[in-house]
């Protein structure tokens, strides 16, 4: 696994494996609890630039030190204090970016949460395509306790849980265990602890498995669709899987189970 220098600050540790499949961000900020800053942001959004661009399948997101991200750096937030809508807008820009990246991402996001995972954090983590969770993590969205909505974080959260026992979090700002996360749908998969490396590393190698283009056009089918009333959704899903069945992976993978063989995959057609 090789360091990469372009991707790392001094507030986020970028690391890519030797093969170039599976890209590794670790916000970096343990003393702040891994608070969400301009350093973070931007470092992440870039790491989704360069998955996107590239042969990754997996970009993983983690906390150093055991916690996961306790929301937005609330004294970058203060500091446009009286400085009018403007300097407000653009300060939260770069969040509303970071979790459209997540989402459009051609690589699947994982995020690994231990510790804290709140406010700001609770919403990346929800823009991630899978959530690993350690049993000992807890989730919240506090910042209504200083007279903030978790306006941005909602999006991503509310289409990922069972709406009606979320919602109240969302106003009361509790925190809730890592059980109650999984209980109304927010985490993929709840795993120990002592086992959290081990767990997060084995559906890392699963999730890098598949067709870098089956990943990619999969991923974007997923989110599309969602918004598509039935009919829609059906028209729309049989043409792209269609495009899917006459890729050079989809030859290779009929190919490959006929013959009993492993498939080598040919990654993402490149863009005329």
């Amino acid at each position: 696994m090789a360091t990469s220098d372009e991707l790392s600050n001094e507030d986020l540790d970028v690391t890519v494996d030797d093969d170039d499949l599976v890209v590794r961000a670790t916000i970096d900020r343990p003393d702040q609890r891994n608070a969400l800053n301009g350093n973070v942001i931007d470092g992440l959004s870039a790491v989704l630039d360069f998955a996107d661009d590239g042969p990754a399948r997996v970009v993983v997101i983690r906390g150093a030190e055991g916690t996961f991200c306790a929301g937005g750096d609330i004294k970058s937030m203060a500091s446009a204090v009286g400085q009018g809508s403007k300097a407000y807008r653009e300060g939260f820009a770069g969040m509303k970016q970071l979790i459209e990246k997540a989402v459009d991402t051609a690589a699947l996001t994982v995020a690994a949460v231990e510790g804290y995972c709140l406010a700001g954090g609770m919403g990346l983590a929800a823009a991630c395509d899978v959530i690993v969770a350690s049993e000992e993590a807890t989730f919240g969205t506090p910042e209504v306790d200083i007279g903030i909505f978790p306006a941005q974080a909602l999006v991503p959260i509310m289409r990922t849980v069972n709406e009606k026992q979320a919602f109240k979090y969302l106003f009361t700002g509790e925190h809730f265990d890592a059980e109650k996360a999984q209980d109304i749908g927010f985490v993929t998969d709840l795993v120990p602890e002592a086992a959290f490396d081990e767990e997060l590393n084995g559906l890392v190698d699963d999730l890098v498995t598949p067709s870098e283009f089956m990943i990619e056009i999969g991923k974007e089918s997923f989110y599309n669709q969602r918004e598509m009333n039935f009919d829609e959704a059906l028209d729309y899903m049989r043409e792209m899987v269609t495009m899917l069945a006459m890729s050079d992976d989809a030859e290779e993978g009929f190919n490959s189970f006929l013959t009993d063989g492993e498939p080598d995959w040919k990654g993402r057609p490149d863009e005329e």
